[in-house]
C-alpha cells in the first residue's frame, strides 16, 4: 500500500543510538554495551519524565544528562571520555538498508520526513552525516513544541503542515512506545523491531511488524 507520505523516527529506527558508545567501546572496556544501553534508557526516561512535568529541556540537554547519570552508574569508565561519547553523538551511523530504502519511497512521489525528539541541531547533524540530506525532505523536531512524545500534539506536527489525514501517513520506529502513540493517533504504523523484542501495548498494536526497513 503506497502513503502520501513515510515519515520516520529518528534515533534507533534511522540512526544507531549505540555506535557512539561502540566507535570508543575499547576506551569505555568491557561493560561498554550496559554503559550504552543506560546512557539511552536514561534519555527516553527524561523525556517522557519532563513532557511529563511541563518542564521542557532539549534533546541534547537530556542527552548530556543521562550521560553524566550513566558515569556514575556503570563504574570503572574513565569521565575524561565525556566529550569524546557527545562528540561521537552527533555523527551517529544510519542503518545500512537505510539510504536505498528512503530514495525507493521518494521515487513513488512520497513525502520522506523525520520526526524526532532530537533537537534540530542534532537532527541536522545527524542527516548531513549520513548523506540523507538530498533524500529527507523535511525534519519535525518536538522542540517546536516544547514537549515530546507520545504527545498527540507532536504527530499532529506532520499532518497539520502536510495537511494530510492520519491514515495517509506511513510512520516507522523502532521504539514500541512512540508506536504505540502514533497508532493512538491514527497513523499507519510500522514497528521496526531491529531488536527482536516482545510485544507490547495490545490494544495500540502496529499494522507491520519489520526486523528492519529492507521490507517497507
Amino acid at each position: 500500500m503506497s502513503h502520501a507520505a513515510y515519515v520516520f523516527d529518528a534515533y534507533g529506527t534511522l540512526f544507531d543510538v549505540h555506535a557512539a558508545v561502540r566507535r570508543h567501546a575499547g576506551d569505555v572496556g568491557p561493560n561498554y554495551q550496559a554503559f550504552s544501553e543506560v546512557w539511552r534508557a536514561k534519555q527516553l526516561e527524561y523525556s517522557w519524565t519532563r513532557a511529563l512535568m511541563g518542564a521542557y529541556a532539549d534533546f541534547w540537554q537530556l542527552t548530556e544528562q543521562a550521560l553524566d547519570f550513566t558515569f556514575q552508574r556503570i563504574g570503572g569508565v574513565d569521565p575524561a571520555l565525556r566529550q569524546k561519547l557527545l562528540d561521537a553523538y552527533w555523527k551517529l551511523d544510519c542503518y545500512p538498508e537505510v539510504p536505498a530504502v528512503l530514495k525507493a519511497l521518494k521515487s513513488r512521489g512520497a513525502h520522506i520526513a523525520i520526526l524526532s525528539n532530537g533537537s534540530p541541531a542534532m537532527l541536522a547533524s545527524a542527516v548531513k552525516n549520513a548523506a540523507l540530506d538530498t533524500v529527507i525532505d523535511d525534519v519535525f523536531s518536538v522542540d517546536a513544541l516544547k514537549t515530546y512524545k507520545t504527545a498527540p500534539a507532536v504527530y499532529d506536527l506532520v499532518t497539520t503542515n502536510y495537511r494530510l489525514y492520519p491514515n495517509a501517513v506511513s510512520f516507522q520506529s523502532s521504539n514500541r512506545w512512540d508506536i504505540a502513540g502514533a497508532t493512538k493517533f491514527g497513523f499507519r504504523t510500522v514497528w521496526i523491531n531491529r531488536s527482536n523484542m516482545p510485544d507490547e501495548y495490545f490494544d495500540l498494536g502496529p499494522a507491520l511488524i519489520l526486523p528492519s526497513l529492507d521490507s517497507l
